[in-house]
C-alpha cells in the first residue's frame, strides 16, 4: 500500500509470549496517535487472534512461529496474522449466539465474535501452507 508504514512481530508458540503483542500494538497505537479505547479494542482483537493459533495451531509441545504484521495506512490500519501450523479458518467459525445464558452457551466461539465485532474486516486464506488472517480497521 502506498503511504503506508510496516510494523513487524513474530512471537513463538508459548502464551507467556503475548505481552511482546500488547507492547507492540501500543508502539502501533503510539504512532498513529490513536485513542486508548480503540487501542485497547485492537489489542483485544490481536490476543484473541494470536493466542488461538498459540494454543491450536501446533502439535504439543512442537515449537512454531507466529508472524504478526501491521499495515498502517491513512484511513486503514491492516493487521496480517501468519502461522504454518494445521489449517484452519476461524471465519468459518459459526457465529456465537449470546443470546444464551453461559451455562447454555458452547464453549468456543467468542473470540472470532469480538474480533468480527471489533475488525471492519476479516478474511481468512490457506497459502503456502500457512494460514493467514487478515483483519482490517477503519481509521
Amino acid at each position: 500500500k502506498p503511504d503506508a508504514t510496516e510494523r513487524h512481530l513474530i512471537l513463538h508458540n508459548n502464551i507467556q509470549q503475548i505481552p511482546q503483542l500488547a507492547d507492540f500494538i501500543e508502539t502501533i497505537a503510539n504512532e498513529m496517535r490513536l485513542d486508548q479505547g480503540l487501542a485497547m479494542s485492537l489489542n483485544l482483537a490481536l490476543e484473541e487472534a494470536v493466542t488461538n493459533v498459540i494454543m491450536y495451531a501446533y502439535p504439543a509441545g512442537s515449537d512454531g512461529l507466529v508472524d504478526i504484521e501491521a499495515i498502517m495506512g491513512q484511513k486503514t490500519l491492516d493487521f496480517i496474522i501468519s502461522d504454518s501450523g494445521v489449517p484452519f479458518d476461524p471465519t468459518a467459525a459459526p457465529e456465537a449466539d449470546i443470546s444464551l445464558g453461559v451455562e447454555d452457551r458452547p464453549i468456543g466461539g467468542l473470540g472470532i465474535f469480538l474480533v468480527r465485532n471489533i475488525m471492519d474486516s476479516v478474511n481468512y486464506q490457506r497459502a503456502d501452507g500457512k494460514n493467514i488472517l487478515s483483519m482490517t480497521k477503519k481509521l
